[in-house]
């Protein structure tokens, strides 16, 4: 099937995209460039993107809207997937803590002696998040 100048235009605007995310060089990029604006069938475009990531051939491309985007109320708005909010969080910030604690004492333990207690800095974003769970909390209660 042949191909038309938007088609063409459509792949060189692809091209140019790839370049500047540093996925073409510049010698690879001219090339391909001639070879789309020289293109006269579907077919001659088709391999001047398939080893991109993110680009899909002209005739072979179709939008679709996500399914958040048809109802954006049915989405929760900072909740994770299970709708708790902060308090996942929280217990992934008190998780890192228990671990580095462990770290720590399991140094401590084979060394002879306590070393200075590092895994308290780890405990400020576990309070932070705590706090933000606990007034997040409070604002639902209303």
């Amino acid at each position: 099937m042949r191909a038309g100048d938007s088609d063409r235009q459509r792949v060189a605007d692809q091209l140019k995209s790839a370049l500047d995310e540093g996925r073409l060089d510049l010698n690879e990029y001219d090339e391909r460039v001639q070879r789309a604006y020289s293109a006269r069938t579907y077919a001659d475009l088709d391999g001047l993107l398939d080893d991109l990531p993110g680009t899909v051939p002209p005739r072979q491309s179709q939008v679709q809207p996500h399914p958040a985007a048809q109802h954006p109320a049915a989405a929760p708005v900072g909740k994770d997937e299970r709708g708790h909010g902060g308090r996942h969080t929280f217990q992934s910030a008190l998780t890192a803590f228990l671990i580095c604690t462990v770290i720590w004492a399991i140094t401590s333990f084979t060394s002879g002696h306590a070393y200075y207690f590092w895994p308290a800095w780890v405990l400020i974003p576990v309070v932070i998040t705590g706090v933000g769970a606990l007034t997040d909390r409070g604002r639902r209660g209303r």
